[in-house]
Parts: C-alpha cells; structure tokens; sequence
C-alpha cells in the first residue's frame, strides 16, 4: 500500500502540469520499442576541455544552423526530428568549417518516412540516428517542413524525400537530387562524457523534462526545482559555460526565435536537472558532400502512387489601372518598383565614398576572408509552386545583411521569413 500510494501522488503531482508546447496525451520524446544497438568503430578519447564552449562562436565562426519552429505551421510533436536534424546540420556545417552553403537537413523526411517513430506524435532522437545511417535524407530545399507526418496527413512517399512543383501542374520529384546521412551513432550521459563529445565532435541531442516554469522561461541560467524527470521533449545541446561561478548548458530548442534566448535556453549543469544528463545521443556525419553524392529517381519512384499528384489551384489576382499590365506576363517579379515617398536614404551608399579604384577584382560573401555570410537556400515552389522570386530574393539579400552588419554574432545566421511578405506586402 506504501508504494501504491506513492505512485497516486507522483501521478497527481505529474497530472496538474499544464503544458501550452507539449502533448500530454502524446508527448514529442518516446523511447524506443526496441532499444537502438550502438553503432561505434572506436571510442572517442579524452581530451583538456576548455571551461567554455560553444558552437556559434568557435574562433568568430559560427558553426550552428537555422533555428526552427516545430509548431508551425501547426502543432506536430516533432521534436525528436528536429534535435537529431539540428545537431546533423550543425555537424555537417561543423565539418565543412562553415564553408557555403549551409546544409539544413530535413526533418519533414523523418516525421514522414521514419516508421520506427510516431511522426507528430512522439519519436526518439538516437532512433532517428540510426534510421539515418542506414537511409537516405535530403535538405529542406527538397522538403520543407510542415508540420504533419505519417500518422497525421504526409505519409511517406519518394516525393516527401525530394520534390518540386511547376504551375498549374501537379508537384514531380526531380530527376536527381543531393543526400546526407549519419555513419556511428551511439547515447552518451553524464556531465563529463557530454562535454567531451560536444567539444570534440559538434551538439548533441538530449531528451529532457518540461516543467511548467520552462515553458515561461525568457532567460538567464534555468533550474527547476520541483525535481520533475519525466523526459517528455528532445533539444539539441550545442554548448556550455560558466556564469558567476554557475555552471551551464546551453540548449538549442524547437519552439522558435521568440521564445527564451532567441530559441535557445541555458541550463544549470552538473546536477542532471531535468533530467538532460541522462538520455542523449550523437551521430558522426558521412561525407556525401565532397563527391556531390546523389539519388537518381527511378521511374518506379516517380510514379508512386503515394506521390501527391494534385494539381492545386492557382488563382489569378484581378488588377486595375496601371497593373494590369502584371497579368501579361507569368513572371514572379514585376518590370518596375514605385516609391511613392522617394528613396530613403539616411547615409552614402558605399559606392558614392569609394572609387572605382579601390574595388577589390572579386567580391564574394559566401567566401569573404574564409567567412560565408550567405544564409540558408531556399526552394520558392515547395510544397507547392509560387511566384515569390521577388520576396525570396528581397528577404535572402536582407539577411544577408544582417549576417554582415553582426559579422555572424548572432545565435544562429539570420533568416527572414518570405511568407510575411507574400501575404502582407
């Protein structure tokens, strides 16, 4: 009866949580049916850790990729695809020494096609390492995340690998396209051991405890002191520090750039406070990239019945007066921008204080004094096609910039959101 009644009040205790980022009924972090067997050549040896470190500032480099939003555009209990693609991308990025482009792997691939895992409704970050190592994933110019998976709307498909749309045509898979994968992957726990294999080998993923006051968390070093360890959500840990004599970790999470330190979070270390020196991962990356390692589409792939072959509406807007002339042509970019208050201009431009002369002979910010200041490629015609050359190429160049004006001292590169300006410009 002791025991009885101290499993009713864990169970009251766990029940008045009320979580706003996390699916009681289906948490994002489940364990595995079968237990993952290591795949390791040699384990990796000890080396002096540096009392900091972390992965966005490593000499003025920064080695982290796109932060991302797992619950837009709807709510999808993915977190487990994306800690386990995040930590993949930054390593890759970490093995290419942040050359351009930055590779932001998939996790629409995972939700939809990794059937070990239950897509939007919970997964496994070492789970999704193995399936990895022994299949294909893409980039999200091939497959851009949205939000549903294989038990909930977006069931495999080899058009969920890799797809592209034309207008007024139903979306095809390409006759060729880029792939990635994972080679060893094991778990790893413990302060010591966590430590090692983030510094020597890049972030790694981790499945966590949410407590309440987590999700309110808006910054400085976090400790939850209601001893909740029940691990219900995977993160992506991409360093650690020491402020004012309190050691940290500092964590990559999914739920977007408004949300605690621009998406990440620091947490107290040392102590395995919820529960994140317990149950994390890693995977070391194959090098496809060197070779341009690809899929050839078979014909059989083409014509998969599982293949979206809806051709989606794509209606014509009315104009009037001086636009009409935009419906002659099908172009996404229109002949000429008005500005109907002048240009603004607060400064010189560079090239009204710099002559000619100075002008270096190449100029190239993917590889500027061995930095690329260039954020992420984007694919404008998935999941379906759109016109949007005009904001992709405005919100990429706009990023750009910032990337330039903070010299890539911001968390993770700057990457505009095209979609605001489509719908509100």
């Amino acid at each position: 009866m002791k025991y009885i009644a101290i499993a009713v009040l864990l169970g009251a205790v766990a029940a008045k949580k009320n979580l706003k980022f996390v699916d009681p009924n289906a948490p994002c972090h489940r364990e595995p049916a079968t237990p993952v067997l290591p795949k390791v050549s040699a384990p990796l040896q000890a080396t002096d850790l540096p009392e900091q470190h972390i992965w966005n500032d490593v000499n003025g480099n920064n080695y982290l990729t796109n932060m991302r939003n797992q619950h837009v555009p709807q709510y999808c209990g993915s977190c487990w695809a994306h800690a386990a693609t995040s930590a993949m991308s930054d390593r890759i990025k970490i093995m290419r020494n942040a050359a351009w482009p930055d590779i932001n792997i998939s996790p629409q691939v995972l939700i939809s096609c990794e059937e070990p895992d239950f897509g939007c409704h919970g997964g496994d970050a070492l789970t999704a390492f193995e399936w990895m190592s022994k299949n294909e994933i893409t980039d999200e110019t091939c497959s851009i995340y949205m939000g549903r998976g294989h038990d909930n709307g977006q069931e495999c498909s080899p058009m969920q690998y890799c797809r592209n749309c034309n207008p007024g045509e139903a979306c095809f898979v390409p006759d060729e396209y880029y792939i990635y994968q994972t080679e060893e992957y094991d778990s790893v726990s413990g302060e010591e051991a966590m430590m090692q294999e983030l510094y020597q080998r890049g972030p790694i993923a981790c499945g966590i405890a949410v407590p309440e006051s987590l999700e309110e968390y808006t910054g400085g070093i976090y400790q939850d002191l209601t001893g909740d360890m029940d691990i219900v959500h995977d993160i992506s840990v991409v360093g650690y520090g020491v402020e004012n004599g309190v050691k940290y970790w500092t964590v990559r999470n999914s739920w977007g750039t408004h949300w605690g330190e621009e998406g990440f979070f620091r947490v107290i270390r040392g102590i395995n406070n919820i529960n994140i020196e317990s149950a994390c991962s890693w995977a070391t990356v194959k090098d496809t990239w060197t070779e341009g390692v690809t899929h050839k589409t078979t014909d059989e792939e083409k014509n998969d019945e599982r293949n979206d072959k809806v051709i989606y509406d794509f209606p014509q807007p009315t104009f009037s007066n001086n636009d009409e002339f935009m419906t002659v042509s099908s172009g996404c970019r229109v002949p000429e921008a008005f500005f109907p208050s002048g240009e603004i201009k607060n400064s010189p431009h560079a090239w009204d204080v710099v002559s000619d002369d100075e002008l270096p002979a190449i100029v190239d910010w993917r590889d500027m004094n061995g930095k690329n200041y260039v954020s992420w490629n984007k694919n404008q015609h998935i999941p379906r096609y759109c016109g949007s050359c005009w904001a992709q190429g405005t919100t990429s160049a706009l990023a750009d910039r910032f990337n330039i004006m903070y010299d890539l001292k911001t968390p993770t590169p700057v990457a505009l959101n095209a979609q605001a300006v489509i719908n509100c410009q």
